[in-house]
């Protein structure tokens, strides 16, 4: 969650500041996260080579979620867009799980209204009537990292399929450039923010990621994502000068507690059954 968090800011400080177009941003994004997953695949090599190499469905959700979360925050503000991206891919997984036959209790539902009730109170006063493009970007964005993250849950080795997923997504990524010539800007600033973006919070970060997927639950999965805002507001603090207020204190408590009211909820139900 503190990768994903960490993600969050340099994307702001790289968009935000208009310091790299979108297209180039999710590319060196892309490409340095392949860069460096490889490196750490040929790295740890031993002589019983894993037969895991992702697939290119993930491959092509990964590349969805990444080049339309950089192209809604163009006509989106931080908050409107964290907003729709947490509470689409809440619903997303949430919804995968009931379809599944995977049901919740009702204190577990307790757990989930009241975090993303945290959630929503931590945003919503500074959200923005979104753009429709936005909006249907931020909500394809979510959709698919709701899916990329189901599909982790099969994942047996993490790091060669998280590296294969990264490699997939290298022939959309060259799509993209082709359809972007004549509008990509880049400065350097820019670009240094998409390297530390794609090739420690997003390639080691999901990497992370589909390795804790093993001991979650699509629900608890989902429910855990939403702390991801308040430690981006943390990162915000220490890292852009912004100020801790009381809304983000109120809104800190009722996230962590849904969250922990969800999980040791499906613990004690676990241990019930055993």
């Amino acid at each position: 969650m503190i990768a994903f968090a960490a993600n969050s800011v340099l994307c702001r400080m790289a968009l935000a500041k208009e310091a790299i177009d979108p297209a180039s941003f999710t590319s060196i994004r892309l490409i340095s996260g392949a860069t460096i997953l490889f490196l750490l695949v040929y790295a740890s090599k031993t002589k019983k080579q894993s037969s895991s190499k992702g697939s290119w469905v993930s491959g092509g959700i990964l590349f969805i979620y990444a080049v339309a979360f950089s192209f809604a925050y163009v006509s989106l503000d931080t908050g409107t867009g964290a907003l729709i991206a947490f509470g689409t891919v809440q619903i997303t997984m949430i919804t995968s799980a009931l379809f599944q036959g995977n049901k919740m209790k009702s204190a577990e539902w307790i757990g989930v209204i009241l975090a993303f009730g945290g959630f929503v109170y931590l945003v919503l006063p500074g959200v923005t009537a979104p753009s429709l493009s936005g909006l249907l970007l931020m909500i394809l964005s979510g959709m698919a990292w709701g899916i990329y993250s189901l599909r982790g849950k099969s994942s047996l080795h993490p790091l060669d399929d998280t590296a294969f997923n990264f490699m997939r997504a290298i022939p959309f990524v060259i799509v993209l450039l082709i359809f972007s010539i004549g509008k990509i800007q880049a400065t350097p600033q820019g670009i240094t923010l998409a390297i530390v973006s794609g090739a420690i919070t997003s390639g080691i970060g999901y990497t992370i990621w589909y390795m804790a997927l093993k001991g979650l639950s699509a629900i608890h999965a989902s429910i855990v994502q939403l702390i991801v805002p308040v430690i981006a507001a943390i990162g915000g603090v220490l890292f852009l000068s912004e100020i801790i207020t009381l809304r983000l204190l109120i809104a800190s408590i009722l996230i962590l507690g849904g969250i922990s009211i969800a999980i040791l909820t499906r613990r004690k139900k676990m241990m019930d059954s055993i």
